[in-house]
């Protein structure tokens, strides 16, 4: 493990997706994941709308410059950016970290474009960071996350009440899942069996 790991964005390229470090250049692209707009309107999910993107972005690359989170741009296999996620919770002494802040387009969601960027964000948290833990967390309102989560084979850990706080202002129960590094090689061949599902 290199300290310098913890503090650049790699790029990850697979067969339906390539995870690459988020610039400002991603922000017409992240306007067009949006779609109609309606991901925006979610009120258990925090998703910027076409205004608030330059701000979005600004924000999760000032925290990679604090040393808080690494941030990526998503792309489908055409190459057209599709929605972003990010490491975050970065604790290099652990070491351990959390994988959040994503979102997709509504054309990405089920199919290889999330089970492909889970598994290549967990084999380098894992493989390359030597993680012994990553946790995923969501609210416990958002019920399609929390079955995506759980379709990743991470364990549910528990609830925090009254954790955090929705975009509308409502207090949010956080769900908090896990993965262990001892979990990770049959975590790692359940999601290379799904993605395989989808070729």
């Amino acid at each position: 493990m290199n300290h310098a790991d913890w503090t650049r964005v790699p790029t990850l390229d697979g067969r339906h997706v390539r995870l690459e470090p988020l610039q400002m250049g991603h922000i017409d692209g992240l306007r067009g994941a949006l779609g109609d707009g309606s991901l925006s309107q979610l009120s258990y999910t925090y998703v910027p709308d076409a205004k608030g993107m330059t701000a979005y972005v600004q924000a999760a690359l000032k925290a990679q410059a604090e040393g808080k989170a690494l941030p990526f741009a998503v792309l489908d296999g055409d190459g057209q950016v599709v929605g972003t996620t990010r490491y975050y919770d970065l604790e290099e002494s652990v070491p351990r970290l959390s994988i959040g802040h994503t979102w997709y387009a509504r054309s990405a969601q089920r199919t290889g474009v999330n089970t492909e960027a889970k598994l290549m964000l967990l084999r380098h948290a894992f493989e390359r960071l030597q993680c012994i833990s990553v946790v995923l967390e969501t609210s416990t309102l958002n019920t399609a996350s929390r079955a995506a989560i759980a379709r990743l084979g991470a364990r549910q850990d528990g609830v925090l009440r009254n954790h955090k706080r929705h975009p509308d202002g409502s207090a949010r129960d956080t769900v908090i899942f896990s993965i262990t590094d001892a979990e990770w090689p049959e975590v790692k061949r359940h999601l290379q069996d799904r993605l395989d599902a989808h070729a």
